[in-house]
């Protein structure tokens, strides 16, 4: 009787971790689907006010200067519920000009890409990247994606994420 036990015992804990599994499983899927729709509205709301380019570090998108400017980041995360940054290119890195990424109880402006991390090799090869980032020591589920001037040189960073 008692193998018995041991087994439905068994049974069990092996179900509950495959159960526990499929919901972390299901938790990633979801919070990738958000990124996702959260950075494609951030990259049409920069759109609509038209082309980026950086002038002499400070990124515009058509005639807005976007550096310390809060509107577009602010939006996308008040309706999406995630963080919003813009970096600008600077110093070889990419620096935060516009986010709502909190450092110290303040905005995290100025603060640099990590320059070890995942998301800026593959900024670096002008292709995006969506997965799990430390943001300033949280991790975080993102979305990172170049943003290119009309030459397609690389002058800034889009970025959404979510805190795990």
């Amino acid at each position: 009787m008692r193998s018995w036990y041991r087994l439905v015992a068994l049974v069990v804990a092996v179900v509950g971790i495959a159960v526990f599994s499929s919901v972390q499983s299901l938790h990633a899927e979801d919070l990738q689907a958000k990124v996702k729709v959260a950075m494609k509205m951030l990259e049409d709301k920069c759109a609509e006010l038209g082309a980026p380019k950086l002038d002499g570090g400070t990124l515009m998108f058509g005639e807005t200067e976007m550096n310390g400017n809060y509107d577009v980041v602010d939006e996308v995360a008040d309706n999406n519920g995630c963080t919003a940054t813009l970096f600008a290119a600077s110093e070889g890195g990419y620096k935060r000009v516009a986010t709502n990424v909190i450092k110290d109880g303040n905005r995290a402006v100025g603060t640099m890409l990590d320059p070890n991390g995942q998301a800026i090799k593959q900024i670096r090869n002008g292709d995006s990247y969506y997965g799990a980032a430390d943001i300033l020591g949280e991790a975080y589920e993102t979305g990172y994606e170049p943003i290119k001037d009309a030459s397609g040189a690389i002058i800034g960073v889009y970025y959404v994420g979510y805190k795990k």
